[in-house]
């Protein structure tokens, strides 16, 4: 099995005038999950490794809400972007 074959990878999205929580928009394993690395780096977009949380957003459901259950664990990736993100 190589390395691509393991890979997983989710995409969140949270916009707090639109939304109520913050919604999975993409996820996959392999080559799926390479392209979703990809774009990200494309725009220049944070990325946080957490396999205990990529997980959990595996029984997501695309363009669904996150659970109340992850909220914490989605909140403390939503910190780290922030700060990312502020120090550009």
């Amino acid at each position: 099995m190589n390395e691509s074959s393991k890979l997983k990878a989710a995409a969140l999205r949270y916009d707090k005038t639109q939304e109520n929580a913050p919604r999975l928009v993409a996820k996959g394993e392999g080559k799926t999950a390479e392209n979703i690395i990809k774009i990200a780096q494309l725009h220049d977009l944070p990325i946080q490794k957490d396999e205990d949380l990529m997980e959990l957003l595996s029984n997501v459901e695309i363009d669904k809400e996150v659970p109340d259950a992850l909220y914490k664990a989605v909140a403390e990736v939503f910190s780290f972007i922030y700060k990312t993100t502020k120090k550009k």
